[in-house]
């Protein structure tokens, strides 16, 4: 979920790489999702020869070969999906623009399907949703074929305080596909590594804090944690009710527009979609290569620079490359609050998760192996060898001393935590220099994996677009190291639109986007 919880070690510098995995070339090696639509439009490709070329490219990148262990289950019924699909664009025409297109999601999205939702817990594996998640039935009726579940920090990575991401019981470690002992980096790991070993065309992570972007920022994605409410949460399995949210993961930005654009819609079952704008929007149609022309753009250094001397060369490379296509840089336009909001934010959290889990177990068949955070924490007991052979689950065990949502310990923190994130943070700072983003490194390149000592984590940006429930786009920002760094845009709710054209304009001038070598390590 978010690894400030992690000690801050430092990366050991390395200047040399190691000779690349050997792997066989794949034809749909970063073919976008307008590419698949005109491949299949023009008879050279069906979406079910799409789906049987990616699940052969599954069984040899991530079952063996560089084995990255990012998929944890294929979808049985995908190819039988894919026929419909193809008999319906012979009878009808294509649906739009995902029809056929095959999406692989997170393994704590409800599909009604023959998959599990486990979120890469034991506890969980074989337990079947009695309905999809509302972005699932989303995806459905856009005509998307749902490939299968991508492996995961287990339960998000809030179980414990020494995890190490991307690590779970069910799924076993996610490895990076660029540098293979390097971790893929949040709870949205195996989502993030799939994608940019183009195990699919195009991926659904989620985020409560960091584990979209971190992931899409530790693989050379696109990747877009939404406005809060602008993506249905109904039928995903929480941690912050106030935080959470599903969003894409791509290799281009405009697979990430039309990916957003299938997934948005107001859902009953999730009060928080009535807030977003009534009206649908094509997210594609907001897409302009000179729309950094003009843009008033402001960099927050104080808090989000000076971790790692990669990100900060190459995030000011990527400000210097958008003063150069006519964005009027503000720098510094500090968010006065950010240093603050982790004071506030994790206990929000601990209170929130356990109110939101016992809710999601408790609507759990009558087959469920735990029905509460309390029959969770007892299997994991029982299960230690298996369930805990690294770490624990410290969170868990503080989340269960938590009271209800109506304590005033809650209320308090959740109110100071809201006006410091939006008020006095970001609305502050957006308001003062008149921006249309605010742009920062997403954070460091990717650290070793550790399984002993947990996560290596350096720093980050996402806290005050999670905290504030606010947009937060990364796109990839170059190489150090032969390891991917990426730079956020953050915006103001409800300018998704917006952060995608300026995300846009800046992925057009630079291509930055280059698919992993699965390198085995670096050396010194």
């Amino acid at each position: 979920m978010f690894g400030r919880i992690c000690a801050l070690l430092a990366l050991i510098p390395l200047t040399v790489v190691a000779q690349p995995s050997r792997t066989a070339p794949f034809e749909l090696d970063e073919m976008t999702v307008a590419q698949l639509q005109d491949a299949m439009a023009s008879g050279r490709y069906t979406s079910r020869r799409l789906v049987n070329l990616y699940l052969q490219r599954i069984e040899a990148i991530d079952r063996t070969g560089p084995a990255l262990r990012s998929v944890i289950e294929v979808n049985p019924d995908a190819g039988s999906i894919a026929d419909a699909l193809d008999a319906e664009r012979t009878a009808k025409g294509p649906r739009g623009p995902l029809h056929g297109i095959p999406v692989l999601i997170k393994d704590n999205i409800d599909t009604a399907d023959r998959m599990s939702t486990s979120a890469g817990s034991l506890a969980l594996d074989g337990s079947i949703a009695a309905r999809d998640a509302f972005v699932v039935s989303r995806l459905r009726v856009a005509g998307a074929v749902i490939l299968g579940k991508t492996n995961l920090s287990e339960w998000a990575n809030f179980r414990s305080t020494k995890s190490a991401s991307g690590w779970s019981a069910r799924g076993g470690q996610v490895r990076n596909p660029y540098v293979l002992d390097r971790n893929a980096c949040g709870s949205s790991s195996g989502t993030g590594a799939a994608i940019a070993a183009n195990l699919g065309a195009i991926g659904v992570g989620t985020e409560t804090d960091g584990s979209i972007v971190c992931p899409s920022n530790a693989s050379a994605l696109v990747g877009l944690k939404p406005t809060v409410g602008l993506v249905s949460r109904s039928g995903i399995i929480p941690i912050s009710h106030t935080q959470d949210t599903a969003g894409p993961m791509t290799r281009t930005v405009a697979d990430a527009a039309a990916l957003l654009t299938a997934m948005t819609g107001a859902d009953p079952r999730d009060t928080a979609t009535a807030r977003a704008p009534r009206a649908a929007v094509d997210y594609s149609k907001a897409l302009n290569a000179n729309a950094l022309k003009g843009a008033r753009i402001g960099v927050p250094r104080a808090r989000f620079f000076g971790y790692s001397p990669s990100a900060d060369r190459l995030a000011n490379a990527a400000i210097a490359t958008l003063k150069a296509q006519g964005a009027v840089i503000v720098d510094p336009a500090d968010i006065p609050t950010a240093a603050r909001l982790d004071e506030c934010e994790f206990d929000i959290l601990l209170y929130e998760f356990k109110d939101g889990l016992n809710a999601y177990l408790k609507q759990l068949g009558p087959k469920a192996k735990v029905r509460s955070l309390d029959d969770l924490i007892a299997f994991n007991e029982r299960e230690k060898d298996r369930e805990m052979p690294f770490f624990g689950q410290e969170i868990f065990l503080m989340a269960q001393k938590k009271g209800a949502l109506t304590s005033p310990a809650y209320r308090k923190a959740l109110a100071g935590c809201s006006r410091m994130s939006r008020t006095q943070g970001i609305d502050a700072v957006m308001t003062k220099h008149r921006l249309d983003a605010l742009v920062a490194p997403t954070g460091s390149p990717a650290w070793p994996i550790d399984l002993v000592n947990g996560d290596h984590f350096l720093g980050a940006s996402s806290t005050p677009a999670a905290v504030a429930g606010y947009p937060n786009i990364t796109v990839p920002a170059g190489f150090a190291y032969g390891l991917p760094v990426g730079i956020s845009f953050i915006g103001v709710p409800w300018s998704e639109a917006k952060l995608l054209s300026l995300a846009y304009a800046y992925e057009q001038a630079t291509k930055h986007r280059r698919p992993p070598e699965f390198l085995p390590t670096l050396r010194q």
